[in-house]
């Protein structure tokens, strides 16, 4: 009995040790993201929504499934989306200053953005210009119900930042994303702990230690904080005033929690007592991978240093779903570290889960060697057949000694060959490639160029 125990033991630590150094694929990243999207709709369907639609746990859950919509080219994961602002006919939720109410307003205004329809932002507009307009001066101490006023804990700066910031990307209007950052700043210069490079979840926090006698720092707390900050920046044009002060904080927060990654690519739900909760925690996992890789893919964090963090994080986060799709070790609602378990799920995990998988694509894609990375997009509200153009130069800069003769383009997910045409200049020297694709409304899809 002691052989066999020995054997199994064995066998479990070879094939964990086998999951780590497993090769990212493009194709089971795809496939990962959708069988947990899949899995979350059809729950919805059959054993109902637990918390309204309006509510900031489901509106977490709509800026990771925005993600996959975008990249997995078929309709009806946006006109589920579209249902439910039907259903809460485009309004945000009854306190109309709390955060946590208008974190749907990222939905509508994503939304608005393909479909153009002025129903999906009017009702956020109106409480939006409200915001805009106030002058913020009351204290964040949590006390007086200031939470439903101001953004007094951390979590409200993945709630209110970016609904603000993706409505001037949808109208255009800077008021909205300029009143984001005036108030990220008074946010974080009450809550943000200098020291530490992490956000306590409120003032009542200040002061409590965990029982190894470290300062209390939340791991979903923080990774709400870290989705936000890439959330506002990835709307953010290069030229605003505070744009680099937005970078350096981000590159901050990602020194250090890249510094206390655990061995099995997770943080447990206390970031600086990891033994008091010792079991992965799935949410602020997937916030933090999702934050990371997205600096990876926009040349902010050097993928060297951060890879293979990332690459960590991912598999301790595919290793936590079940067989049918469901998300596990996903804390329960509350304000801090607490217990988890396996079974433990809840939609704001699976939105965290798809933001992540949507940007380790990306980097599985643009990081494989000797390899020129594609990204066809449709903006539109109807499918398209889009011509997507490729300039040499850019092939060339990727791929060495890159030669017509030898290339082939490929669809990124399925590896189907994708025919395409050389564009020459005067000269007759390469001057793009030039390919068709069927993309649906607001799609996007990954193709690669490679020798043959």
């Amino acid at each position: 009995m002691r052989k066999l125990t020995f054997l199994l033991l064995a066998l479990i630590t070879t094939s964990s040790a086998l999951a780590q150094k497993q090769e990212l694929r493009a194709d089971s990243i795809f496939h990962q993201m959708k069988k947990v999207a899949d899995w979350q709709w059809r729950t919805l369907e059959t054993d109902g929504w637990k918390n309204p639609k309006k509510d900031w746990t489901s509106g977490a859950m709509y800026a990771g499934m925005m993600a996959w919509g975008k990249i997995a080219n078929d309709e009806i994961y946006y006109k589920k989306l579209i249902q439910v602002g039907e259903d809460n006919q485009w309004k945000i939720g009854h306190y109309r200053r709390f955060a946590d109410d208008y974190c749907v307003g990222q939905l509508y205004s994503q939304l608005y953005t393909i479909y153009k329809d002025p129903r999906y932002i009017e009702d956020f507009k109106s409480e939006a210009d409200t915001i805009a307009s106030l002058p913020h001066t009351e204290s964040l101490e949590w006390k007086n119900g200031v939470h439903t006023r101001e953004w007094a804990w951390c979590d409200a700066l993945f709630m209110g930042p970016p609904a603000l910031a993706y409505l001037t990307q949808a109208t255009g209007d800077s008021k909205y994303l300029d009143a984001s950052s005036q108030l990220w700043w008074k946010s974080t210069e009450y809550l943000y702990d200098k020291e530490e490079s992490l956000y306590y979840r409120d003032s009542r926090y200040f002061n409590k230690k965990e029982k190894n006698g470290a300062k209390v720092f939340w791991s979903r707390g923080n990774g709400w904080v870290m989705g936000g900050l890439v959330r506002v920046l990835t709307v953010m044009p290069k030229d605003h005033a505070d744009r680099a002060r937005f970078i350096q904080l981000f590159q901050d927060m990602s020194e250090k929690i890249a510094s206390i990654q655990l061995a099995d690519g997770s943080w447990h739900a206390s970031l600086l007592d990891p033994a008091t909760y010792p079991v992965k925690e799935t949410s602020g996992t997937g916030f933090f991978c999702y934050a990371l890789t997205w600096g990876i893919n926009q040349g902010i964090l050097p993928y060297k240093k951060y890879g293979p963090v990332v690459t960590k994080a991912w598999n301790a986060l595919t290793t936590s779903v079940h067989p049918d799709g469901k998300l596990g070790y996903v804390q329960a609602q509350g304000a801090a570290p607490d217990k988890v378990t396996y079974d433990d799920t809840d939609v704001y995990g699976v939105g965290a889960f798809l933001l992540a998988g949507s940007e380790m694509l990306h980097m599985t894609i643009d990081q494989q060697k000797n390899t020129a990375m594609v990204q066809a997009v449709n903006p539109a509200a109807s499918e398209q057949n889009i011509k997507a153009t490729v300039e040499w130069t850019s092939v060339t800069a990727q791929i060495k000694k890159a030669k017509v003769k030898g290339l082939v383009l490929e669809d990124a997910i399925s590896g189907e060959q994708i025919p395409f045409e050389i564009i020459y200049t005067d000269d007759r020297k390469p001057k793009s490639i030039v390919f068709e694709t069927s993309l649906s409304a607001g799609s996007s899809k990954f193709f690669r160029i490679k020798k043959s």
